[in-house]
């Protein structure tokens, strides 16, 4: 790895503890205007205050909150995008390119892959193209990988999982952002079969603070995973700062949940 790609990813990555805490909130194009995201540049600064690593925004979004006052926090462009007014929203396409994160300031570029989906072959040719930008430019790349199709029964299947996790890997992937397959004994060989590495998704809000907080200890104290990329459970809680602080807390020092839950309290 030459050294623009170290420095880069030292901003997104913890040097001291090798793991990171991401927050995505590139929801606007799929989901549109939602809680949370609506003044980009408060969320942005209440999650610098908490400790975040880095955040995830699609490029016409930078100006309108990509740093926190008086706190840094890293910056990855996402490049995929669909939307769910879509009939195919599983087929994500390219709406950026690795010299345009460069020009914005990036330290990092992602994309978004669907394995199962029917245009997931057009989705691996794009991926290999954007790690070739990438690897050109130095430029650390994520990839949020997904097992989403007409045909998949279970997005969390373990062996899926692992399975997509190795193709992030196997196609130039820095960091590869997966979805927790539900407890840390299958995951651990998620993270085992992955030579970069892993992060899990929030996915949907979850019922409590006490189950968000005991999936990200499972995945990371327990499995061993690099952290979390987590957006609603993060951008949309009542108190977007100090969530943010609590899960760092539990991946970067390893805190319990117990102990997180005091802090949240």
């Amino acid at each position: 790895m030459s050294i623009g790609k170290r420095v880069r990813l030292e901003r997104l990555i913890n040097r001291d503890t090798g793991k990171t805490v991401l927050v995505p909130m590139d929801h606007g194009v799929s989901s549109g205007p939602m809680k949370g995201i609506i003044n980009l540049k408060d969320t942005v600064q209440k999650i610098a205050e908490g400790g975040a690593n880095g955040i995830i925004l699609h490029k016409g979004m930078v100006e309108a909150g990509h740093r926190g006052k008086g706190k840094d926090v890293g910056l990855i462009i996402h490049m995929s995008a669909s939307t769910d007014l879509s009939l195919r929203k599983n087929d994500k396409v390219l709406v950026c390119t690795v010299e345009e994160a460069i020009k914005l300031g990036a330290d990092g570029v992602s994309i978004h892959v669907n394995i199962g989906a029917e245009d997931e072959k057009q989705m691996l040719k794009d991926f290999g193209e954007v790690s070739k930008k990438c690897l050109e430019w130095q430029m650390p790349l994520l990839a949020m990988m997904y097992y989403r199709g007409p045909e998949v029964k279970n997005p969390y299947d373990p062996k899926a999982i692992a399975h997509i996790a190795r193709i992030a890997a196997e196609l130039g992937a820095d960091i590869v952002k997966v979805p927790y397959t539900g407890d840390p004994e299958t995951f651990r060989e998620v993270v085992e079969g992955c030579p970069v590495p892993v992060v899990i998704a929030g996915g949907p809000k979850v019922d409590s603070d006490e189950a968000l907080l005991k999936m990200v200890y499972d995945a990371v104290v327990v499995a061993g995973c690099a952290g979390l990329s987590i957006g609603r459970n993060i951008f949309q809680h009542e108190d977007i700062t100090k969530i943010t602080y609590v899960l760092s807390k539990i991946v970067h020092e390893g805190i319990t949940v117990d102990e997180a839950l005091k802090l949240l309290k």
